[in-house]
């Protein structure tokens, strides 16, 4: 599934198209696809896995969900979702979930819980996980309502960097080991966005598919942890498990 810092690189490379008229617009989705055509796209956003086309009095959300993708300027053998074509080219969505979001788009989102966003506000994750001290950490952290943007490779490099056991409950973690976690999920976010666009994002991993740990030289554990049943890597010696 694509995670957070994806779904910006497709932002930034469909803004050919932003200001441009939809010429003709198909599909297999079953929102009304006609509804597009001959609309101005305002402008593209994100929010956390959610990819959003605006128009002036609606907004289409795109969702890429485990095995969607897209193409710009291409196209694929499988029938797409969603194709739009412009004077400039054409953009095609494929095995995604499509929705149409009505009226103002800001009355859709919380922009605060992006990890991305310039109104990402930790202040607010951190009231989150307090009222949730039972829950696991490695739920939480994939909780889009409190970490939008946030997937399973950052959720496993996050806590590995903070050195937290994936099964630790929430009110047992120590306050400043949880106001460095809610940081880091921000920052690894911006690190994976530039290793992304650099193509070298998985030779920067340190415990998501890795089977041994690079500071104790031991084995990495592989479990599906939590309620969301998640696969998760870490090590049992340095990563404290918080109960």
């Amino acid at each position: 599934m694509p995670e957070g810092p994806s779904i910006l690189i497709l932002k930034e490379e469909v803004q050919q198209f932003a200001g441009h008229k939809i010429l003709s617009a198909s599909g297999t989705s079953p929102i009304d696809i006609q509804r597009l055509e001959h609309k101005k796209i305002l402008e593209f956003k994100t929010w956390g896995k959610h990819f959003l086309i605006c128009f002036d009095d609606f907004t289409v959300k795109i969702h890429l969900l485990m095995f969607g993708t897209y193409r710009i300027n291409d196209r694929k053998e499988l029938q797409p979702k969603l194709s739009m074509f412009f004077t400039n080219g054409e953009l095609n969505f494929y095995t995604c979930s499509v929705k149409i979001l009505e009226g103002d788009i800001n009355n859709h989102y919380e922009w605060s819980e992006d990890v991305m966003s310039e109104m990402w506000d930790p202040k607010k994750a951190k009231n989150s996980l307090d009222e949730i001290p039972k829950d696991m950490i490695c739920d939480a952290i994939l909780d889009q309502n409190i970490f939008s943007g946030v997937g399973n490779i950052i959720k496993n490099e996050v806590l590995y960097r903070c050195r937290i056991h994936p099964e630790s409950l929430i009110g047992k973690i120590p306050s400043e080991k949880l106001d460095e976690l809610i940081s880091e999920c921000s920052i690894y976010s911006f690190e994976f966005l530039y290793w992304k666009k650099k193509n070298e994002l998985k030779k920067h991993w340190l415990a998501y598919s890795k089977s041994t740990c690079k500071r104790c030289n031991l084995p990495i554990e592989k479990k599906n942890t939590g309620k969301r049943n998640r696969s998760s890597f870490f090590c049992t010696n340095c990563q404290k498990l918080h109960i």
